[in-house]
């Protein structure tokens, strides 16, 4: 009897608290808005915090709690913890601790956008569009962008372990890769051809005073060549992107006039129009855009704004598509949230997302294969006539170097047919002579 009323106490008691959550639930259901989540959350938080096998950090389960919901988000929205917060600053400033990888999630896949020049990644040979698929012997699949990230930086003198798939591969390759101090340069530049006048400038990636780097680049060229310049050639290949505002800017260093991008927010709410402006805008010489695949962001802001306003010959192969606004948001703890806020479009009113940049002239990466047969020319017919003038002059040791860049040789050419065209319709500038026929 004693057993029976203790079963019947045991089934009061459960059927009890049964009766108590469902009432818990029913008010929670009748709880209007975003309040009902947050009791749902706040009890699970207390059931876990007080009933788990294990003692826990209430701060971690938070953060996951975080992790879990922007991954519901975009690729590219992001939560930081306050010591990778840091980092993600560090980036925008040029310095860093780390591989130097710019990564998204494609398909749930951790893929490379660029390796940032002279960085671990690009020593190690990684490329862009190349998949990592472990870090640490950690699978990488629907891995939070921010939790791979935090996982690839690290102390410069550390090493982390990652392995890589690209097409062409059998089984992915595993590659040990030391962190070192990754201090971008956003600005290079070189002289192209000093005959011509022509300029070479790659914008790496657009951080603070990326603007300010390369309008003293321009002027350091100018400086070289000792006159104005001629053409430009501007690479923004493997350009991950950064700062929306350094990229309006550095647009508008070659636009006197039009649009340069528009950002709106959700349901086209917080449009902004961002307009060129006639101080400080270079002289209209010639300019050619090179762009790949690692082009994104930012960089395709510059090479939709300069196409659109028919500034530029955009030339290579279709751009990464990124085109979505983040703001980083700094939270009370030094932790920090990347969210998407807006989506950005050329001044045509075209949307990059997906799409990216389709170039005017397009360029494969690589040369094609050259044909195996050579055809004769005159010096090699016998008893052929000798040229009585000088013998003609070697390629340039610079120039000899582009053919290992088959798009900038490209550029270069059609620098050099813009010129001889632009000779050949001004009468004042004649190249020709005149010649009896055949």
């Amino acid at each position: 009897m004693k057993r029976l009323a203790l079963v019947l106490a045991l089934a009061a008691t459960f059927f009890a608290g049964l009766t108590v959550d469902h009432a818990a639930s029913a008010a929670a259901r009748r709880a209007p808005g975003p309040y009902r989540a947050l009791d749902v959350f706040s009890r699970v938080l207390a059931d876990i915090e007080n009933n788990y096998v294990e003692d826990i950090q209430e701060q971690d389960l938070v953060y996951g709690a975080i992790d879990g919901m922007v991954a519901r988000l975009d690729p590219h929205s992001a939560f930081y913890r306050p010591d990778a917060f840091r980092q993600v600053r560090d980036e925008t400033s040029g310095e860093f601790d780390g591989v130097g990888l710019e990564v998204t999630v494609e398909g749930g896949v951790l893929t490379v956008v660029s390796p940032m020049a002279d960085s671990p990644g690009e020593r190690a040979g990684i490329r862009p569009g190349d998949r990592i698929v472990s870090i640490e012997g950690a699978a990488t699949r629907d891995m939070p962008l921010a939790e791979a990230i935090r996982r690839l930086k690290g102390p410069a003198g550390t090493a982390v372990s990652v392995e890589v798939m690209r097409e062409g591969f059998a089984t992915p390759q595993k590659l040990t890769l030391v962190r070192d101090r990754v201090r971008t340069q956003s600005v290079e530049w070189r002289v192209l051809d000093p005959d011509r006048r022509y300029l070479y400038v790659r914008v790496k990636s657009f951080q603070e005073r990326t603007d300010q780097a390369l309008a003293r680049a321009l002027d350091d060229g100018r400086a070289a060549l000792r006159g104005e310049l001629r053409g430009l050639v501007l690479d923004l290949r493997n350009d991950p992107g950064g700062l929306v505002d350094q990229a309006v800017r550095v647009a508008d260093l070659f636009l006197s006039t039009g649009i340069i991008v528009v950002t709106e927010g959700r349901n086209r709410r917080n449009v902004e129009v961002q307009h060129a402006h006639e101080k400080g805008t270079e002289p209209a010489y010639p300019l050619i855009v090179l762009v790949n695949r690692g082009t994104a962001s930012a960089s395709e802001i510059v090479a939709g704004a300069l196409q659109d306003n028919g500034r530029a010959v955009i030339m290579g192969t279709q751009t990464f598509g990124k085109g979505s606004v983040q703001t980083i948001i700094e939270l009370e703890d030094g932790s920090g949230l990347k969210l998407t806020t807006a989506r950005y479009y050329t001044p045509h009113h075209r949307s990059i997302q997906e799409l990216g940049i389709t170039p005017d002239v397009v360029v494969a990466e690589v040369a094609p294969p050259a044909r195996p047969e050579v055809q004769p020319t005159e010096r090699d017919l016998k008893n052929h006539l000798r040229n009585e003038g000088t013998a003609p002059a070697p390629a340039d040791a610079a120039l000899s170097a582009l053919e290992a860049d088959f798009p900038l040789r490209t550029a270069l050419d059609y620098l050099k047919a813009s010129d001889i065209f632009k000779a050949s319709v001004d009468p004042g500038k004649g190249r020709g002579t005149t010649s009896k026929r055949d």
